[in-house]
């Protein structure tokens, strides 16, 4: 019964057939520009001529950077006397079909926005009642492709009914919204990148082989203002869903804040080396007529922007968290490399240690890919200094695979409930326990700590489907605080392993020490002040 479980729960967490959206295009990620973080929805005809010819004069468009799109702003209040979607005289005077020829003549491509809603979004409070195209998908996908357009970033405001702004949590089925527009799109017989932009709502990676758009948003908005924590928020949220990514379908981690305040320059290079490993769309969201040489830097970086483009369209994983201190994920590429990406979660310049280990790996030959630097064979692990949340980014090459560890299993369910935990069942085979945390305790007994005792490899299989759409304390995640034999409590940060409380998250990999010989050790579950994760089962390093 105990390994049934087992196979029923990672069943759910491990599937990942990708039948992406077979339109001809968004093979790799959308590389391009849209106003928003910088302008909000107040972008004029003006602007939009000026970011559109500084992609190509600043060398972004030669660099992969093609599609130029609008975002929300451009429309009337109003359809015009056909009943057709229109734009605002005052915003675009010379009007949509002369923009996008102009933004085709420079050699690039054109994209549009809207929104599947009543009315569109707005940066007023839902107040500016731009027109919608719910209602209106077939009539709306033809008008944009008689203007040229070749991308179609699709909003979700206004999706209920004329009142409801921004819903996160809607009584209606959000894909079903999506589907008629990716039918209306297909309808016009243009080949139409369509970037589902509905914020993560529903959990979209997990629509039926992700076959429902391009790509598709995955989270609340990156900003404006841009912030470290935002980055933390939606790091957490593609936890449990980068296996979804695959050529024609990816996960949209929102628009890049590069060469905007409210990051550090360290904080930015982390910001678009994950992205771009994560094979998220890279879309330039700053002002580009005067972009500093730092900003350029970070965004013409030919190494960081090869892993987003690489063939294979496989997205980084997570594979380990040191809780206040790094982070390790990594991923295959086309050429048989493996890139790792490490990120100082620490609020100062430090010396920080990848062990080679947490990839699969005792050797690998390397190459910074930041710097273009090359490192020769690392054995076991590579020491550097890494700035206030910077990051170390590695193409891995010839790497000399070690042996994965190997775990006795204890049941969460086996274990000494108290304070308030209780079990719960997931299905009809499945429990875990719950409630541990704001008094509620789990301890497990009896736990082999080997011939040696000291410090062991544990792995944690949990549930947790806390999601959140703004910044909190430990936004997408919770805190487990665990115990060895009594000892002080070590703080653990388990990000959510889906959106939904029957999904779970296996091997989430943390070192103990206070293990003593034998099988008489016990491990202790808790949190002073909220809850953590459903335990379904706690694994100790043989």
């Amino acid at each position: 019964m105990f390994w049934r479980s087992l196979e029923i729960l990672v069943s759910l967490s491990l599937s990942s057939v990708v039948l992406a959206l077979n339109n001809g295009v968004g093979v790799t990620p959308a590389m391009g520009y849209n106003p928003y973080n910088a302008f909000l929805c107040t972008t004029t005809e003006a602007q939009y001529h000026a970011a559109a010819q500084s992609l190509v004069s600043l060398g972004l468009s030669a660099l992969g950077y093609h599609y130029f799109n609008l975002d929300c702003g451009w429309q009337s209040t109003a359809r015009d006397s056909a009943g057709k979607i229109t734009w605002d005289p005052k915003i675009l005077p010379s009007g949509v079909p002369a923009l996008g020829t102009f933004v085709h003549n420079l050699g690039l491509k054109f994209g549009v926005y809207s929104d599947l809603g009543i009315f569109a979004c707005d940066f007023v409070g839902g107040t500016a009642h731009y027109v919608g195209s719910l209602g209106h998908e077939t009539s709306d996908a033809a008008t944009f492709a008689s203007w040229g357009a070749d991308l179609a970033k699709i909003d979700n405001c206004y999706a209920v009914n004329s009142t409801d702004f921004v819903d996160f949590n809607p009584p209606i089925s959000i894909e079903a919204h999506y589907i008629t527009m990716r039918d209306a799109f297909a309808a016009t017989g243009r080949p139409i990148l369509f970037s589902a932009c509905e914020w993560g709502v529903q959990d979209p990676a997990r629509w039926p082989g992700s076959s429902v758009a391009n790509s598709w948003r995955i989270s609340n908005d990156i900003g404006p203002p841009a912030s470290w924590d935002n980055l933390f928020r939606i790091i957490n949220q593609v936890v449990p869903i980068t296996q979804f990514a695959g050529p024609g379908g990816f996960n949209d981690l929102d628009m890049l804040e590069v060469g905007n305040s409210g990051l550090t320059a360290a904080e930015q290079q982390t910001h678009f080396a994950f992205w771009a490993a994560a094979k998220s769309p890279l879309i330039i969201s700053t002002d580009l007529t005067n972009p500093s040489a730092q900003t350029l830097s970070i965004l013409k970086n030919t190494r960081i922007i090869a892993l987003n483009q690489d063939a294979l369209g496989k997205s980084i994983s997570f594979k380990r968290r040191y809780t206040n201190d790094h982070d390790v994920w990594s991923g295959p590429l086309a050429d048989g490399s493996t890139v790792a990406v490490v990120i100082n979660w620490e609020n100062a310049s430090r010396s920080l240690t990848f062990n080679l280990a947490d990839i699969g790996f005792s050797s690998a030959t390397a190459t910074d890919l930041i710097t273009g630097t090359s490192l020769g064979k690392l054995t076991t692990s590579y020491t550097t200094t890494v700035a206030a949340h910077g990051s170390i980014v590695l193409k891995l090459a010839a790497g000399v695979a070690v042996a994965s560890p190997t775990f006795t299993y204890y049941a969460a369910t086996s274990g000494t409930l108290a304070g308030g935990a209780a079990t719960r069942a997931v299905n009809s085979s499945v429990s875990v326990v719950g409630f541990v945390g704001n008094g509620g305790t789990l301890t497990l007994s009896g736990v082999d700590g080997g011939t040696a005792g000291g410090t062991k490899l544990l792995a944690f299989d949990y549930i947790n489907g806390d999601l959140t759409f703004t910044n909190t304390a430990c936004s997408n995640c919770r805190n487990t605080f665990v115990s060895v034999n009594g000892g002080a409590a070590v703080q653990v940060q388990m990000p959510i392993s889906a959106q939904s409380w029957d999904i779970l998250l296996s091997g989430y990999l943390v070192s103990l020490p206070g293990f003593k010989a034998g099988k008489t050790n016990t491990i202790t579950l808790s949190n002073p002040s909220a809850f953590a994760p459903d335990f379904y089962r706690v694994g100790v390093a043989v």
